[in-house]
């Protein structure tokens, strides 16, 4: 009901079991979250998107994922705004701050979970985000098999600045994603995204 009030083009999903563990009330109660998804993705009129907050999406967990419906995935993976840290420093109880102190950099990279996937689901759209600070950054994303890049932290910064400092930020990105593309020899990015430019390192 509420997406045909939005007149909504799709569903975010937030998945934060980290956090909850966390937070001094968080919710721990996952059971049959999977066939809940499911049948979301069966029932709703529009797709069903699911989205880690910053600690990744594993390649198993991405295949349940789809196979319950998920019409896309973005991996937020670790490397950007760590939610434990975030509850930790807000929490009163001190095993919840340490709890948070403790996993404040646990998780899988950006760069781990979007390799890991689309190893496994070739086809599924992924979003790339988690510690995505410039244009070469969501370059490198692209290369690595995301779709579409998200960033947070640069944009806030920006406009906590001011508007001619955001418009400032939009250009320089840009400027760095169109000067990765030109030096990779890559005309767009869907000509990145299969180009195989980067590779692990074994």
């Amino acid at each position: 009901r509420v997406v045909e009030l939005l007149e909504a083009d799709a569903l975010i999903l937030h998945l934060n079991p980290l956090q909850e563990c966390v937070q001094s009330r968080g919710d721990k109660n996952f059971k049959e979250l999977l066939p809940k998804i499911a049948q979301l993705c069966e029932e709703l009129p529009v797709p069903v998107v699911v989205k880690e907050v910053g600690n990744g999406i594993s390649a198993p967990v991405a295949q349940r994922l789809i196979a319950a419906g998920v019409a896309a995935i973005d991996v937020a993976g670790a490397g950007g705004t760590s939610w434990a840290k975030v509850e930790s420093q807000r929490a009163k109880d001190h095993k919840q701050r340490r709890l948070g102190q403790t996993f404040a950099d646990w998780g899988l990279p950006t760069a781990e979970c979007l390799r890991s996937i689309r190893a496994v689901v070739p086809e599924i759209p992924l979003i790339a985000s988690g510690g995505l600070k410039n244009g070469l950054d969501i370059a490198k994303a692209i290369a690595l098999g995301g779709d579409l890049a998200g960033l947070a932290r640069p944009f806030l910064e920006a406009a906590a600045k001011s508007e001619v400092a955001l418009d400032e930020f939009t250009d320089i990105l840009i400027a760095e994603l169109e000067t990765a593309l030109f030096c990779t020899g890559n005309s767009d990015l869907a000509s990145l995204k299969s180009s195989g430019m980067l590779q692990p390192i074994t």
